[in-house]
């Protein structure tokens, strides 16, 4: 695999709403630098439901992009969804919690799904986009930064399996008035997930 894009965004004002919002990503052609809080000149707006150490960068498979393109019937060109990262070859479906994407410097974790919101559905220009999306069962992968690094358009990916329980990053996607029992629940807290979902986990 390699990284086919590395995507920034700025704060700005979307049509309809009255709120900024860097969900609009391009994407940079040139080195960038990852830390902890995620690709160094990009902008989270929203940080009750965004980013963090544990939701640094999220992470997007072109396969997963491809499939999209085709049920929207549109091009989507890199950054469209909002994510950092678009990694070729890869179908986020095969993504599990904790699995790794370790690049020549950088080592990223994946913690969680992406989960769809309005402002994502406005971006889209869908007002059911946020269901669309969710009853997918394909979503963008919220990573870590483990080490951090440059990174560099073009540059290949190792994916290193979570050698632990395998939960898919999309069986973690809310679905509508369902409830956790003891057992999943404890199997979740034993993942690396992140301090949102395990917040939310421990609280059902």
């Amino acid at each position: 695999m390699k990284l086919a894009a590395i995507c920034l965004g700025r704060p700005e004002i979307l049509q309809s709403k009255s709120y900024k919002t860097g969900i609009n990503k391009i994407p940079v052609n040139a080195p960038t630098l990852v830390d902890r809080a995620g690709l160094v000149g990009d902008s989270v707006c929203n940080r009750k439901h965004h980013g963090g150490p544990d939701q640094a960068i999220l992470l997007e498979g072109e396969l997963t992009i491809t499939w999209w393109s085709r049920h929207l019937g549109r091009e989507l060109p890199s950054g469209t969804f909002g994510e950092n990262r678009r990694i070729d070859a890869l179908d986020g479906r095969d993504v599990c919690i904790g699995d790794r994407f370790v690049f020549a410097e950088v080592v990223l974790q994946a913690t969680a799904p992406r989960i769809p919101c309005a402002t994502f559905a406005a971006r889209m220009g869908e007002h059911d986009f946020v269901r669309r999306y969710s009853a997918a069962g394909r979503p963008g992968i919220y990573c870590r930064a483990l080490r951090e690094g440059v990174l560099e358009p073009g540059e290949a990916v190792r994916f290193e399996p979570y050698e632990g329980d395998r939960v898919p990053v999309a069986d973690l996607l809310p679905r509508a008035g369902e409830r956790i029992n003891p057992p999943d629940q404890s199997r979740l807290m034993a993942l690396p997930i992140a301090e949102r979902l395990r917040k939310r986990y421990s609280t059902v």
